[in-house]
């Protein structure tokens, strides 16, 4: 009972913090694991029981780091925002998150793809994702309101972090989108609508981008995430000012931005090897 109430108050936090539902979600479940240790090991949530049941995961459950990562973050914000105990990140210590390098797409392959796909809706949803940088759940979530076509820009509400930012509308993309949108004169808000009037679901965009780039021979998995991370690279390589592209993705920190830089070719190409 003493733990229901706590999942009920841990709730009502996450609520009142404005988190999203998916994080809700998660950090709730990942709690509500801890605490079922705790009653099994007959211990108490604190410090000292976080530390054994994360140590306990890592000997035991064998799982991977990244979801040790979550528990942990979970964990952290039961005992300090919920429970208000004197902790921090040390006395509830996670493994370090590895630096892996965006996979980037070539802008021939991107160009195939885009041009391969018949349906008109799919086509623009594809392009938007590449010449916008649109973060997936940001093209389900744009409405038509946010397309201003007189300024070539999109406005991105709320996407990552509750932040509002603006990026560039493509002057090729932006007759594709008029014409869809004279077509398309439905009562919904939402550009893109799925079955039933509902937003479009995001695994139907992704079997778009992967079922439209092996239908062209790329044997590359391709996901809707790494068209974004080729339109940063893309930018950098064509000499965009770094901090603009950090602008345009939404970037709180420039050293985010920057991993682009170890993917961009001509940044790449331009450097003369000490032995020559």
């Amino acid at each position: 009972m003493v733990y229901e109430k706590i999942l009920t108050k841990t709730t009502n936090i996450l609520t009142l913090r404005g988190f999203t539902k998916t994080t809700k979600k998660t950090y709730l479940y990942h709690i509500s694991k801890y605490l079922e240790y705790l009653v099994k090991s007959s211990q108490n949530p604190d410090k000292v029981s976080a530390k054994k049941y994360l140590l306990y995961l890592h000997n035991k459950q064998n799982l991977l780091e990244n979801t040790i990562r979550i528990k942990a973050s979970s964990i952290l914000f039961l005992l300090k925002e919920v429970l208000k105990q004197n902790v921090n990140y040390i006395d509830v210590p996670k493994p370090k998150k590895p630096k892996i390098l965006p996979k980037v797409v070539a802008k021939e392959d991107i160009l195939k793809i885009i041009n391969s796909i018949k349906n008109k809706k799919h086509k623009l949803i594809v392009s938007l994702l590449y010449s916008s940088g649109l973060r997936l759940s940001e093209v389900i979530n744009l409405k038509r309101k946010d397309i201003e076509t007189s300024r070539n820009v999109i406005l991105v509400k709320q996407g990552k972090g509750k932040k509002d930012r603006i990026t560039i509308l493509s002057k090729n993309v932006k007759n594709q989108l008029v014409d869809y949108l004279i077509e398309t004169k439905f009562n919904s808000e939402l550009l893109f609508e799925g079955r039933n009037s509902k937003k479009y679901s995001s695994k139907s965009i992704q079997k778009i981008v992967e079922s439209s780039a092996k239908e062209v021979g790329i044997k590359q998995h391709i996901t809707p995430h790494m068209l974004r991370h080729s339109f940063a690279t893309h930018l950098l390589e064509d000499g965009v000012d770094i901090r603009y592209i950090q602008k345009l993705l939404g970037h709180s920190n420039l050293e985010t931005t920057t991993i682009y830089t170890h993917v961009a070719k001509n940044q790449i190409e331009n450097i003369k090897s000490p032995l020559d």
